[in-house]
């Protein structure tokens, strides 16, 4: 299973490369993906964030996210149900019994437990 890691923006590089020490801010652009730098003569200037549009980049934690948040929604609601089911089946386990029964039963499993 690969690594997730932190995806490299190569627009910052372009960018630096062209005006070195002139940038007086960058700000990335994910909707367009592309890196803009404002320069400091009031310019400003913007280089793509990928080297190759069709490149497979690595994973990350934000990007599985965004794309599988339905899924895991659906995973979790689907968990707590199960827990919920186990818990009132416990419930109803207890409270089914005489206290005389329920005792046996529970130190019989204590003692069923314990090597």
């Amino acid at each position: 299973m690969p690594a997730l890691q932190r995806r490299q923006l190569v627009g910052h590089d372009i960018l630096l490369a062209r005006h070195g020490n002139h940038i007086s801010t960058m700000r990335v652009d994910r909707a367009a993906g592309r890196v803009i730098a404002f320069l400091d003569d009031g310019s400003m200037d913007s280089a793509p964030n990928l080297i190759a549009p069709a490149l497979r980049m690595p994973d990350t934690f934000r990007s599985i996210l965004r794309e599988d948040w339905k899924f895991l929604t659906k995973v979790t609601a689907a968990g707590f149900g199960l827990a919920g089911l186990m818990f009132a089946g416990a419930v109803a386990v207890a409270g089914g019994g005489t206290p005389q029964g329920l005792t046996e039963m529970l130190s019989a499993f204590a003692a069923y437990g314990s090597y």
